[in-house]
Parts: C-alpha cells; sequence; structure tokens
C-alpha cells in the first residue's frame, strides 16, 4: 500500500509565503483587469464575447469553491498525517487566492460571482464521493483527480476568452493546478508523465 509523503518538496515556510505570493498574484491580476475601466473593458470585444468571458469565469470560480471545499474536507477529515495536512491546508490557501482573483474579474467585468455551495452539498456529491473516503491515499487520490480537471478545464477555455488578460490569468492558475498536481503524484508514489504534453488530452 502508498504511504503518501511529501519527501522532496520544501513546503515548510510556504505558507507564510504563499500568502505573500497571493497578494502579488492579486494585485498582479487586478492590475491587469484594472488597467481598462469596467466599461472600455466590456466594449474592448464586445458585450457578446464580455458576457461568455463572464459565463467562463462563472464556471471556474464553481471550480475553486469546490477545491476549496474538498481540501477542506480532507484537512477535517482526521486521516491526514502532520505533513499531508501542512499540504493541504497551503493547496486550499492556493485556491482561496484563486476564488479572490475570479471574484475580482467578474466583478470588474460588471458581473455576480457565483457563490459557494454549503458544504453539505460538496460532502453529499458524487463527484467528489466523500463517503468513500477510508485513508489518507483516498483524500491525495481525489485532490489529484480535481487538481488535474482543474488544469484540464483552464487548457480547454483559454481559447475562448474574449479578453487576452483573461488568458493571461487563467494560464497563471494553471501553473498551480499543474504543481499541486505534480506533488500529489509524487506523493502517491505514482511516475510522472513520461510523454511530453500531458494535460489538457
Amino acid at each position: 500500500m502508498t504511504h503518501p509523503t511529501f519527501p522532496t518538496i520544501a513546503f515548510a515556510p510556504a505558507r507564510r509565503a504563499f500568502l505573500s505570493r497571493s497578494a502579488v498574484l492579486s494585485a498582479t491580476a487586478v492590475a491587469m483587469l484594472g488597467g481598462a475601466p469596467l466599461q472600455g473593458f466590456a466594449a474592448s470585444h464586445g458585450s457578446e464575447a464580455a458576457a461568455n468571458d463572464l459565463a467562463i469565469l462563472n464556471v471556474a470560480l464553481g471550480l475553486e469553491h469546490e477545491g476549496i471545499a474538498a481540501y477542506q474536507i480532507g484537512a477535517e477529515s482526521g486521516l491526514l498525517s502532520k505533513p499531508l495536512l501542512d499540504v493541504a491546508v497551503l493547496f486550499k490557501g492556493h485556491h482561496e487566492g484563486h476564488r479572490e482573483v475570479l471574484v475580482q474579474a467578474i466583478e470588474t467585468l460588471g458581473g455576480r460571482p457565483v457563490e459557494a455551495a454549503p458544504m453539505a452539498t460538496y460532502r453529499d456529491s458524487g463527484k467528489l464521493n466523500v463517503k468513500s473516503i477510508r485513508s489518507a491515499e483516498d483524500i491525495l487520490r481525489l485532490a489529484q483527480r480535481l487538481e488535474l480537471g482543474a488544469v484540464n478545464a483552464y487548457l480547454g477555455v483559454i481559447p475562448s476568452f474574449g479578453d487576452r488578460n483573461l488568458a493571461r490569468v487563467a494560464g497563471t492558475l494553471i501553473a498551480d493546478e499543474a504543481l499541486h498536481y505534480t506533488a500529489l503524484t509524487q506523493a502517491l508514489g505514482e511516475p510522472l508523465p513520461q510523454q511530453s504534453m500531458s494535460f489538457g488530452g
């Protein structure tokens, strides 16, 4: 049986570093989005394209809410060792940073950010299948599956953004999701992909 660990990735100081990094990411995203006033921003690629961007952003925000809930459930399960719990909390914080960026982007476009569902909804979700979780490995596999899904989802929608600044923001989020997926894959003792361009398939 696999005993999940993170033997070669230094996460210890990352919580504090993440908080700083999140602020930088948010400021960067806001700077990119704030450079154009709302009306000019929407008008720059047409109301239909802006509406499409808003729809994509809200779907992405829904996925981030789901990821945050999954890490919260994992953290509260009592199944994770201290090192794994630290990583789960760290990754949850990353997703909270993503949530912040997406909410600001949606509000900048004049949209209404979709709200998170009650935790009970996520616990009962067939997609998360929380009731099947029996071990730390189960939690890591759930997180790994969600992270891979997020990478592929963002890759799939980037070409659809009418505003290229939003595509850049999505690219930044993909980098975090790929990092999470890789770390979780390593913790599960699984081999890294042997082929290049392994995401987005």
